[in-house]
Order: C-alpha cells, then structure tokens, then sequence
C-alpha cells in the first residue's frame, strides 16, 4: 500500500515538472519570436522574412507531437507585444501584417468561387450547343438525299 502511494506521488511530481516547463517554453518561445519578429521589422526587414524567422524559431521551440500553427504563433507574437507593451512600443504597427485582413480574403475566394461556376455553366452550355448543333446537321442530312443536293438538277 506504501509503495502503491509512493509511486503516485512521484507521478504527481513529474506530471506537475513536465507541465511547468512545458508552459514556460511556451511562453518564452514566443517572447523570444516576438522578438526575433520585431526586432527584424525594425532593423528593415521586410514582413515575409521576419515573419519566417520568428515562426520557425516557435515551432521549434514548441516541440512535442503538435506543431504552432501559423496562426497560433501569429496570435502569440500579438500577445506578446501587447502584454509587453514597453518593451516592444516600436513594433505595435507591424502587428497588422501577422492578422490579414480575413474579409478581404473571403472576398476573393468567392470571387474566384464565382469566375469557376461561371465557366463550368459556360462550358455546359457550349457543350449542349455543340450537341444541339450536331443534332440538327444529322436531320438536315437525313431529310435531304442526293439527289436534292445536285445543283445542276433541273
């Protein structure tokens, strides 16, 4: 009974370790990203390049069976900035970048949502056009024999 005890506590106590350095890595991955992210956009970088270098740093940072999200480590650079906000007050008009604007983005994919079906109906009714076409060149053929067709016939 002793022993059953003793291996629960020991259990309980590496469980606890392994979620308080799992939350600290978490949590300085992506202070040092949005470091990294603004520390590059201020020194000129451009958004893309800042951008990768900071994601890569929390993806690998993250570890584990589950990777950061492009977006999961977009919003934790964010937090970071705004949390920190004295720290990192040169970099609050680079966050817009990280956050696209999302409506624009819907917008677009059902403008090309659209152009699709449109060009799929087009086709359909080219096709159906061509059938109808075909079906009328082979009556007209049917209706008239050669004889008909001679022009120099009399």
């Amino acid at each position: 009974m002793q022993r059953l005890k003793n291996k629960q506590i020991i259990l309980l106590a590496f469980g606890i370790c392994t979620a308080l350095t799992l939350t600290t890595s978490k949590v300085n991955a992506s202070s040092f990203g949005a470091e990294i992210f603004c520390t590059m956009r201020d020194g000129g970088n451009d958004h893309e390049s800042s951008w990768d270098a900071a994601y890569a740093y929390i993806k690998k940072q993250k570890g584990g069976l589950f990777k950061v999200s492009p977006k999961n480590a977009a919003a934790q650079i964010t937090e970071t900035v705004i949390r920190e906000k004295e720290k990192f007050s040169y970099c609050v008009e680079y966050l817009d970048k990280l956050h696209p604007n999302r409506k624009l983005i819907r917008d677009l994919e059902k403008e090309e949502e659209r152009k699709e079906k449109e060009a799929k109906e087009r086709e359909k009714k080219r096709k159906e056009l061509e059938k109808e076409l075909e079906e009328t060149n082979n009556e007209i053929s049917e209706n008239f024999d050669d004889e008909t067709l001679d022009r120099y016939s009399y």
